[in-house]
């Protein structure tokens, strides 16, 4: 079903854990929006062409507005929203939404910014540095409408009564929604598979609408281009590498199967996944499957040191004796790869590609970086 709306113009922590598969672990403390703010300070001097907004007048391709983007409401049913300009005081809440403005240039669209669980690149900082950061990890209703915001760009989860707000309420009051689409809630029984075409899709559709398309289609042409890459270098390859993708909670693990974006992308990249239908294993399913490589997922929250939240999900597997016999512990191959680079993951899209390919197959130059 959809419905057609026109317009004219976590607790974060709960929240976050809705993003992914319902379990997910978070620092003691989250660090407090001062502390994000300064950690997300440009370290060397950028130059002001590097940091400027790409202007549509500078892009070969045009956006005739008015234009309409199908998203998807608080309920997973398609929204559709019409876009008379560019909008100019855009609320950008969550990793991916962010840095995927900032990759664009679009950081003199945003009112404010808010979800930060690490620092944004490098090349992104001084961008970053020029919007205001919220106190509120996840902004509320009330901070929300007081913004006035023209846009909202976020996760599906994120879009409730206590956060905020009800994304076709918005759209009928004249502020657009755009819901990262492998965050979409499912309706009813219906889940939907999390793709890196609705990655590529998402980045497109944001460059559409602020006119920013050839910017856009250079950043998904980059990831195409890296997977391409790969399967040239690996085509002679009779036998295709098995994988798992893991993340440890107690005594079990989420698995990451096809119907998830890490799943595609390593299926993409010529992987197998040796357990694609489970949502989750426990020591058994593991050891059965024995793998060529397993890639274990952490994600270090705000708060958290990075290396240690890594090691301590990778030592469930390495210093776990009943793992010791699996071909990927014995031959060196439990990698290690972030949950921002394959879930949801917007511009880092490619660090997860890269990831990926690197672990499938170590020993081949794949030209890619």
């Amino acid at each position: 079903m959809k419905r057609k709306v026109v317009a004219a113009k976590m607790t974060a922590l709960i929240l976050a854990a809705g993003m992914t598969f319902g379990s997910v672990s978070f620092a003691a403390e989250r660090k407090d929006a001062e502390a994000i703010k300064e950690e997300n300070q440009a370290t060397e001097a950028v130059s002001e062409g590097e940091t400027e907004a790409a202007e549509g007048s500078d892009s070969q391709k045009k956006t005739e507005y008015p234009v309409t983007i199908t998203t998807y409401g608080s309920d997973g049913l398609e929204l559709e929203t019409t876009y008379e300009k560019a909008p100019e005081k855009v609320l950008a809440v969550y990793q991916g939404c962010i840095e995927t403005l900032l990759a664009l240039g679009l950081e003199d669209h945003i009112v404010a910014t808010a979800g930060l669980d690490n620092e944004v690149p490098e090349d992104q900082k001084a961008a970053f540095s020029k919007t205001d950061y919220l106190d509120e990890f996840t902004p509320s209703l009330e901070t929300v409408t007081m913004l006035e915001p023209d846009m909202i760009f976020s996760w599906g989860s994120l879009f409730g009564d206590k956060t905020l707000g009800d994304a076709a309420g918005w759209v009928e009051k004249g502020t657009n929604t755009y819901i990262n689409t492998n965050t979409r809630p499912g309706t009813g029984d219906v889940k939907y598979a999390r793709t890196l075409e609705n990655e590529y899709t998402d980045i497109l559709n944001i460059g559409t609408i602020f006119d920013v398309q050839d910017k856009a289609e250079a950043i998904v042409n980059d990831m195409k281009d890296t997977i391409a890459k790969v399967t040239e270098a690996t085509a002679s390859i009779e036998e295709k590498p098995t994988a798992l993708i893991l993340e440890s909670w107690d005594d079990t693990f989420t698995n990451y199967g096809s119907a998830t974006l890490g799943g595609d992308m390593l299926t993409q990249l010529g992987g197998e996944l040796a357990n694609p239908d489970a949502s989750s294993v426990g020591k058994e399913d593991v050891i059965a499957a024995n793998p060529d490589v397993i890639f274990v997922v952490y994600m270090p929250y705000s708060g958290d040191d990075p290396e240690t939240v890594k090691q301590e999900k990778l030592d469930v597997l390495l210093k776990d004796e009943a793992y010791q016999s699996l071909d990927a512990v014995k031959n060196g191959r439990v990698v290690p790869i972030m949950l921002s680079e394959m879930y949801a993951s917007a511009t880092r899209t490619k660090d997860g590609i890269v990831t990926f390919a690197n672990g499938l197959y170590p020993d081949i130059d794949l030209g890619i970086e």
